[in-house]
């Protein structure tokens, strides 16, 4: 398995800063996050999903910017973040004509979630859309990925597998997630991994964990650093292993514990501690 990065986690490096820093911390790749970002917001302060300065523009500009770093830094994009909803065809079509330019073999498209119907009715439009899109990855060459994420119609591995089966795992795959499971959707890695076989095709690692409200009641999900939460991240690399995977493993750490750069070197020691206690 190799470690990349999830850009998101780096508000406040820049994206020539941010290839530097993961070429010395031991990284392999970089997963870039890429997305419009308003003007009002980078006047805020550094945020994962404001004013975020490790994020790049869908632009051809930024495309050629993107290989170019990564290049520079003996690196590999092995996904891209982007922000597509169901149904949008033209942003899909020009977020595989950016992946091409970058030099990505795979990048994330939009499931939905429950907002404004029922389950059924989000589960048939994500089908029809990734119909579509299984049709333009083959074209571009450009593997479409969705992500099991809390609050979506995919928030496990069961769920995510249902919706993805119906087409090639060549075209569509699915991007592994157990931090959002911890929120919502956890099921046994073993089970997850082997039930998504082939279209298991990129592995987010976070971490979570849950507070307690004073005198009791529901639970809180929150952000939690790797190293503390409900995530057991060597049970996790052993299914991995288990199952077969050896692809990437990308590092999406919003705890916020410890600086961007010492984040970086302390996210990547542990999980490679965590992989050899697997092994």
């Amino acid at each position: 398995m190799k470690f990349s990065v999830f850009t998101v986690m780096l508000p406040d490096l820049t994206p020539e800063e941010a290839v530097q820093e993961l070429q010395v911390a031991g990284y392999e790749g970089v997963e870039w996050r890429v997305t419009h970002i308003p003007e009002e917001r980078r006047r805020e302060p550094y945020s994962f999903w404001g004013n975020n300065l490790c994020t790049l523009a869908p632009s051809m500009a930024d495309a050629h910017r993107a290989r170019s770093l990564v290049e520079a830094a003996g690196l590999a994009t092995p996904n891209l973040g982007f922000y597509i909803a169901v149904g949008d065809l033209a942003a899909t079509e020009e977020a595989m004509r950016f992946a091409q330019v970058a030099g990505a073999p795979q990048m994330r498209v939009g499931v939905g979630s429950l907002d404004g119907g029922s389950y059924a009715e989000r589960f048939a439009a994500a089908c029809t859309y990734l119909a579509e899109v299984e049709a333009l990855a083959r074209r571009y060459d450009v593997r479409a990925l969705v992500e099991i994420h809390h609050g979506s119609i995919c928030p496990s591995a069961s769920l995510a597998h249902r919706l993805v089966s119906h087409y090639d795992p060549q075209a569509i795959g699915v991007i592994y997630d157990p931090g959002n499971m911890v929120y919502e959707g956890f099921e046994d890695y073993r089970i997850g991994v082997e039930l998504l076989g082939p279209y298991l095709a990129h592995v987010h690692v976070k971490n979570g964990a849950f507070t307690r409200p004073e005198g009791g009641g529901v639970w809180t999900p929150t952000a939690a650093p790797l190293e503390d939460g409900v995530v057991d991240f060597s049970r996790l690399f052993a299914a991995l292993r288990a199952g077969g995977y050896d692809g990437w493993v990308s590092v999406e750490d919003f705890s916020a514990a410890r600086p961007s750069r010492e984040t970086l070197r302390h996210d990547i020691a542990f999980l490679r501690d965590a992989l050899a206690e697997a092994n």
